[in-house]
């Protein structure tokens, strides 16, 4: 039995491996064809009747350590120069007028349809609008570098900011001065835990000499986001402060007291650090969306109850989307498609107590709106001409330039 187990886990993940190197030639996003794998392998296991335990516990777990690697690998991706500035903006307005404008709108709709209390529908709806960064930017790896760009900051934003949106919503129960105010002073406070984190996580990485060094540094980093997460403070933001900084580090010899760090030698092991950071977050995600893929079931894929919900829903968010772009001067194609739910749903559904539940938020529905939204974008990038793309992205950059 536990040949047998190491030999499946093995093949698994050298078949997810395999489907990342082809994504460049196929243009198909490999989260999909891992979901297709982890349903075609629960079907075997029906088929054989292979006895398998159950692992819905382990989504949850999965889920969480695959979104702080995710967003902390497009963080040590991402570089801040003024350059960037318009690029930021507007990937904040994308990610942040969206989520917020559909969300209070499907809230409304629900609200009138099922005669719950606004507050709970807009806990069941927020979920439904963040743009998923673990599908997201493993998809657009092979993009030009704006739309590549692009795609790291809205998505990645977009699952902060939809994290922060979701906190406050769930944690009070009326809205008003009072709230607002101490959602503030929240984020105050993790803005300075973050810092002080950061730093300190910074001087481990340069002063620890032990040929084992990163792993422990992961480790600290997922212990302190969950220890965040405890007194619900919005840890992501902690994750993606830790992440710009390391890596940025040759951006930041104009501080004095950063020369403190050595950053010549900081700088030479953030490299080794983002390169095992990707590795992780390639192994993490590959197991979530395959073990996603294997809890699936049929049923809940083709209920036709939700189908007719999901497609308006869906057509709903590529509609605001198309607006977001027009106004913002950003190229329709591809970014337009790229747009998918994935584990950042997934993880906000899962922690939305039975009591704030909504019948019309349910699994098929989630499960749906998660794979149309992947089919639009990797059908958007299939038909995206490559050399047109490049074509235009200059003229992309400025434009944005001048729109700011």
């Amino acid at each position: 039995m536990t040949t047998a187990i190491i030999i499946t886990f093995c093949t698994l993940l050298l078949v997810a491996y395999l489907f990342n190197l082809t994504s460049a030639k196929t243009k198909v996003p490999s989260v999909i064809l891992l979901l297709i794998l982890g349903w075609a392998l629960k079907r075997g296991v029906e088929y054989f009747e292979i006895n398998v335990p159950n692992l819905t516990a382990i989504l949850p777990v999965l889920a969480t350590a695959g979104l702080i690697l995710i967003v902390l690998e497009g963080s040590l991706e991402l570089r801040l120069n003024k350059s960037k500035i318009p690029l930021i903006k507007q990937s904040v307005l994308g990610a942040l007028v969206p989520m917020i404008s559909l969300s209070l709108l499907l809230a409304y709709v629900f609200s009138l349809m099922g005669e719950y209390s606004f507050l709970r529908c807009l806990t069941n709806t927020v979920p439904l609008c963040i743009i998923s960064s673990a599908i997201a930017v493993p998809s657009v790896s092979n993009l030009s570098e704006f739309d590549r760009e692009f795609v790291i900051y809205e998505s990645s934003l977009s699952d902060i900011l939809g994290v922060l949106f979701f906190n406050f919503v769930v944690l009070y129960d009326s809205i008003g001065a009072s709230s607002f105010g101490h959602f503030s002073i929240q984020l105050v406070a993790i803005v300075i835990i973050s810092f002080v984190a950061t730093l300190g996580l910074a001087l481990l990485i340069r002063r620890i000499d032990h040929h084992v060094k990163f792993i422990p540094i992961i480790l600290l980093v997922i212990l302190i986001y969950t220890i965040l997460k405890i007194y619900h403070l919005p840890a992501l933001i902690f994750i993606l402060i830790f992440g710009l900084f390391i890596g940025n580090v040759n951006q930041l010899r104009w501080f004095a007291w950063i020369d403190r760090l050595k950053l010549d030698v900081l700088e030479t092991e953030s490299v080794k650090f983002r390169d095992l950071t990707i590795e992780l977050a390639f192994l993490v995600r590959a197991l979530f969306f395959i073990l996603f893929g294997f809890l699936l079931e049929t049923s809940e894929i083709l209920n036709l109850e939700t189908l007719m919900w999901s497609v308006g829903i869906v057509a709903l968010f590529f509609l605001v989307r198309s607006l977001q772009i027009k106004i913002s001067g950003l190229p329709f194609k591809p970014l337009l498609f790229v747009a998918p739910r994935g584990l950042i749903t997934i993880l906000l559904f899962l922690s939305v107590t039975p009591a704030q539940q909504i019948p019309f938020v349910n699994n098929s529905l989630i499960i749906q709106i998660i794979l149309l939204t992947a089919i639009v974008m990797a059908v958007g990038i299939m038909t995206t001409d490559t050399e047109e793309e490049e074509e235009f992205d200059t003229v992309d950059e400025s434009s944005i330039e001048q729109n700011n």
